[in-house]
Order: C-alpha cells, then structure tokens, then sequence
C-alpha cells in the first residue's frame, strides 16, 4: 500500500553525498517555515520542482540544436517540468496563498531557476542526483499528507477543475485522489532523475570505448508499468482508495 517504506538511492560518491546533505537541509528549513501546513509547503515544493525539467530540457534542446545531433531526454525532461507546473497550479488552488506567500514563490523561483542554471550548466550530473533526492522528499511529503487527510486534520475538500481535467479525475474526485496522482508522479520523478545522474556518471567510462557516446543517447528506464505523468486516469479505481497498490493506486480490472 502508499503506506510501504519507500526506496531510497545511497550516496555513494562525495557529489552525492553533497547533494543528499543540500536537500536534507532544504528539508529542514521548510519544516521549521511551514511546520504541518503541507498544502503551503506543496506550492513551495513544486515552485521548485518545476524548474530542473525546463532548464534541463532547454540545455539539451539547444544544444541538439547546435550539434544536430538527437538527443532522448528532451522530451522525458520537458513534459516532467509540465507535468510539475501542472502540480503547482493544482495546489495553488488548494491552498489560496496569501500575497506575502505568493512573493516568497516567486522569488524562491527566481534564486533557485538561477543557481540550478549555472549548476547544470557545470555539472548536469550532480544536478540529476540531488533532484532525485529532492522528489524523495516530495513522495514523503505527499505521503504525510495522505495521513493528515486521513486524520481529518486535512480536510478532504473536492478537487479543483484543474487537476480533474489534468489527470482525467472522476466528477466527485477529492483532494485525496489527487495527492495519489502527485505522489505517484513523483514516484517517476526520482526514478528518472537517479537515472540520468547514473547515466551521467558513467558516461566517462563508456566515452573511453566510444568517443561519440553522450549520456542523452540512451534512456533505460521502462516506465510504462508505472502511474505518472502519462498516467491515464481510464485504468483507474478511485471507488476505494483505502486499498491502493504501490503507488498509492488501486488499478481496475480489465473488462473480462
């Protein structure tokens, strides 16, 4: 069930290790801030989340553009930096930020969007890595969240129309289902990001073999079987969500 410990990526290298302390630092900064108000604490979080995809995104296309050559993690990086916009508008929503809250976004926006450039721009690895451990976070933090709705000390307020068109809800959806929805978004997230910094560490070793070889020419994850931002809400259950697969998900049953 969503209530299952969930997998964590060991640091292994100083980078990796330095990435892993920033976020855990990140983390505790945002619990002393937001304390248990975790719908706030969501707008910030995907304030952030949705910048790493865009500007990877955009540093690939660019440079695909420059030296004609393809490049596969456009695309998965682009629609991971929509898919989180789209969670940012969805909690917006949910949690009418005062104007004093709405500045700290935005300006959380702006210092993150240009420090994570310059990173990426210098270390695209590292930067994969600590977003991974950064949508560890969220999956904890979604996960939280499923507990005070369950609690009632979140109420279990209808799901705006924004979320429902998004991840094609049901009419009667609730806030719930859609912090199902995120988690398991975020649940890809992680996988993808660890991932890429994977594939990035070792690209040395297999630009020794191949001196052509780029980190973006391949993507092995298989992320079909796995709810995310190309989850199509037709398959499934939301009748009841007490019992739920890994993801947080119960998944209908094919007609017979």
């Amino acid at each position: 069930g969503w209530q299952a410990p969930q997998p964590h990526m060991e640091p292994q290298t100083f980078s990796d290790k330095a990435a892993f302390k920033l976020v855990k630092l990140l983390r505790k900064l945002s619990d002393m801030y937001f304390e248990r108000r975790l719908l706030e604490r969501a707008c910030m979080l995907e304030t952030i989340a949705a910048v790493p995809g865009f500007v990877a995104g955009a540093t690939h296309h660019f440079r695909s553009l420059r030296s004609q050559v393809h490049c596969q993690w456009i695309k998965i990086v682009m629609d991971e930096a929509e898919n989180e916009r789209m969670h940012l508008m969805t909690f917006m929503h949910l949690a009418n930020p005062t104007t004093f809250q709405r500045i700290l976004i935005t300006g959380a926006q702006g210092v993150f969007l240009t420090a994570f450039s310059v990173c990426y721009f210098l270390m695209p690895g590292v930067c994969h890595r600590f977003v991974g451990y950064l949508e560890e976070e969220a999956v904890h933090t979604y996960t939280e969240m499923l507990k005070d709705i369950d609690a009632g000390l979140i109420p279990n307020v209808p799901a705006p129309d924004v979320a429902k068109q998004y991840w094609a809800l049901p009419e009667d959806a609730t806030l719930r289902d859609v912090v199902l929805v995120v988690r398991a978004d975020e649940a890809d997230h992680r996988l993808v990001n660890h991932h890429m910094s994977d594939l990035s560490r070792d690209a040395g070793d297999k630009r020794a073999e191949n001196p052509k070889y780029k980190c973006c020419d391949e993507f092995n994850e298989d992320l079909s079987s796995r709810f995310g931002p190309t989850v199509d809400a037709s398959v499934l259950d939301f009748s009841n969500t007490s019992k739920v697969g890994g993801d947080g998900i119960t998944q209908k049953k094919s007609a017979s």
